[in-house]
């Protein structure tokens, strides 16, 4: 991907930013570097057969002067997330930093050591408990915890751990309470959607360099490896909860509804040592991520953060988290934490006082300004989430996709008021000559806009798609926001050369193992063809051996119903029943297996007519990894 240089608009942009910014206050390097021990040499995790999912050392341009190209407080931002290897947090507690998006923090109990939050993939877990080894000893892992259900913090576990070592009870894994429903289902049910954005969202196969992908604020991308997940033994339920796993006491507040649905922050006494999680990181985080996620409450976000101060800041002498770098010393960590909690509570509260104003999400973003000891500020900065996201989220959590207003109540869909707006302006050869003039004139977010209807009522049209690639360049190029810049940078790519598609996968093994009878059924009524089902009636029972109990599934009206049929129930005759494990319903149902095959090796047995099954199948829709984005 060749990309064009920035214009003289975002290099004057870049030249005010630099002036206005904070870089007198350098206090994240030497935060960033402290407690250093160790690099992983080279800064490579492969799989066993060659195959590179992490690669920090492509991330080396990073250290040169900052290129007009990037804007500087994401340079500044990615050069320190870059900080790559083993790092002693304080006595007794480690983490691995630079190994994936997300941290590994160890600490060491009596006998061995307790792994938080096991990166994404097996690989880089691995490497990240080896490279502790190399420097520690080779303990073993008597404990594992996962801080919330999101994939960075639970999907290298295999890494770290066997299954066996579990089952056997030589290793406890610790959630929060909701972790599992929470952690499978945001990867299942929208996961196809939801991965294909993200492939945009951290700029997944974008170049690594100035006019490429340079991090994703939060880290600076995610590793493409082995997900896994072995099921907590030991759910956190209550704040104030208490467990000590070899040797090492842990203090727990639950924090359901802020960054996660299931997320909980935890204090070490014998350390005086505070985790985060992911509720106080060095960036303002995202209310809705651009990959799409359920919105996230900053109203209470901010209650748990004034909690957690009023619980451990004073008896605190360090804070950590699953991303970014500690922060030392008891009045710092209380002025972060109160930096980061008014942040949330700030947006919260003047999104609601301007909605009720009668302002809308985009004209609050446009508005609203943030305090000036928090805009100074680097850690609430918006790499991750953004000011303006943000609100929108916010707006969209209270009211709802419509404004209000009567005229944006029914309009057409995107291909067809493109094809108007266009007609309206005239036609396609007009709407680009315009659009050229705005370009010249800097005014990017305007040409985005009006080429986006051309495009959409005229895919094929090379010069609309080639200026808004341009468009989109210098709109990354501007953005202080990592993700915004991948977006951006990823639709200018694809604009270009066509679909990159989804490349990373959320039906992993471990994944899928750990769905609920219950949450099969949901992921399959997913995928009905509603239209195709509306005269179809089909009604079968599902006798799952391995966990005695009987499940009703019935198809009507293009719905797929179902519910655990207590014993007894009085109900008509199914038209077939079939008896097999949860593995295998999950084996033939989700993952493509051979039914007959199943059958035929035992592993399934059938009463009664099984052709209902057949037409059941015939009406589910395959979910579509390449759906179009900044195309129809």
């Amino acid at each position: 991907m060749s990309g064009n240089e920035p214009s003289s608009f975002i290099v004057a942009q870049h030249q005010r930013a630099a002036a206005e910014l904070p870089f007198s206050d350098d206090a994240d390097r030497a935060d960033a570097r402290r407690g250093f021990i160790a690099a992983l040499e080279p800064g490579v995790v492969t799989t066993a057969d060659g195959t590179v999912v992490w690669d920090n050392d492509s991330y080396a341009f990073l250290r040169e002067p900052c290129p007009a190209s990037v804007h500087p407080s994401l340079w500044r931002q990615s050069g320190l997330v870059i900080e790559q290897g083993l790092y002693e947090v304080t006595a007794g507690i480690y983490q691995v930093r630079g190994l994936d998006l997300s941290n590994m923090t160890l600490v060491e109990g009596d006998t061995g050591v307790v792994v938080i939050d096991p990166l994404i993939s097996a690989e880089t877990a691995a490497a990240g408990l080896a490279l502790y080894r190399a420097h520690r000893g080779d303990r073993p892992v008597t404990g594992l915890v996962y801080t919330h259900s999101h994939v960075d913090h639970f999907g290298g576990a295999m890494g770290v751990i066997t299954a066996d070592q579990v089952a056997a009870g030589r290793c406890p894994v610790l959630a929060p309470a909701g972790f599992l429903e929470h952690a499978v289902a945001e990867n299942i049910y929208a996961g196809t959607a939801m991965t294909r954005r993200a492939a945009y969202m951290y700029g997944a196969v974008l170049p690594r360099g100035p006019l490429g992908q340079v991090g994703a604020g939060l880290g600076q991308t995610t590793s493409l490896g082995t997900v896994t997940l072995i099921a907590p033994t030991l759910d956190i339920t209550a704040t104030g909860q208490t467990e000590t796993i070899d040797g090492v006491e842990m203090v727990f507040q639950i924090t359901p509804g802020t960054e996660a649905p299931a997320e909980m922050n935890f204090y070490f006494p014998h350390h005086r040592a505070l985790c985060m999680a992911e509720n106080a990181t060095h960036t303002l985080h995202n209310l809705l991520t651009l990959r799409g996620a359920l919105v996230r409450d900053p109203h209470i976000w901010a209650k748990y953060l004034t909690e957690a101060i009023t619980l451990f800041g004073r008896d605190s002498d360090v804070l950590f988290a699953s991303h970014h770098w500690p922060t030392w010393g008891t009045d710092r960590l209380m002025e972060y934490l109160a930096l980061q909690r008014d942040l949330y509570a700030y947006l919260h509260d003047q999104t609601l006082r301007m909605l009720n104003q009668g302002y809308v999400g985009a004209e609050i973003a446009e508005r609203i300004q943030l305090p000036p000891a928090i805009e100074k500020t680097w850690h609430t900065k918006g790499y991750y989430g953004s000011v303006s996201h943000n609100v929108k989220a916010i707006y969209q959590r209270y009211m709802g996709w419509f404004d209000g207003n009567p005229a944006h109540l029914w309009e057409h869909p995107p291909v067809e008021s493109a094809r108007r707006h266009v007609e309206f302006m005239g036609g396609a050869n007009q709407v680009l000559r315009k659009a050229r003039e705005s370009y010249d004139a800097g005014d990017y977010r305007w040409v985005a806009q009006v080429l986006n209807y051309v495009i959409f009522a005229d895919p094929d049209n090379r010069a609309a798609r080639d200026l808004q690639a341009t468009t989109f360049e210098q709109l990354g190029y501007g953005a202080e926001n990592a993700t915004w810049r991948n977006f951006y940078l990823s639709g200018a790519y694809e604009l270009r050369y066509g679909s990159f598609g989804t490349p990373t996968t959320t039906n992993a093994p471990t994944m899928l193992a750990a769905l609920t009878v219950d949450q099969i059924f949901d992921a399959l009524s997913l995928r009905v063809d509603g239209p195709r089902a509306w005269n179809l009636r089909v009604v079968t029972e599902w006798r799952i051996s391995d966990e005695n109990r009987t499940h009703r599934v019935e198809l009507s009206n293009g719905v797929l119903t179902h519910y655990n049929r207590p014993d007894g129930t009085a109900l008509p005759a199914p038209d077939a029943t079939f008896t097999l494990t949860r593995p295998t319903l999950i084996r033939v149902l989700l993952t493509g297996a051979d039914f007959g095959v199943a059958v035929a090796a035992g592993d399934i047995t059938i009463d009664g007519d099984p052709t209902g099954l057949t037409k059941l199948v015939g009406v589910f829709d395959e979910p579509d990894p390449d759906f179009a984005i900044v195309t129809p």
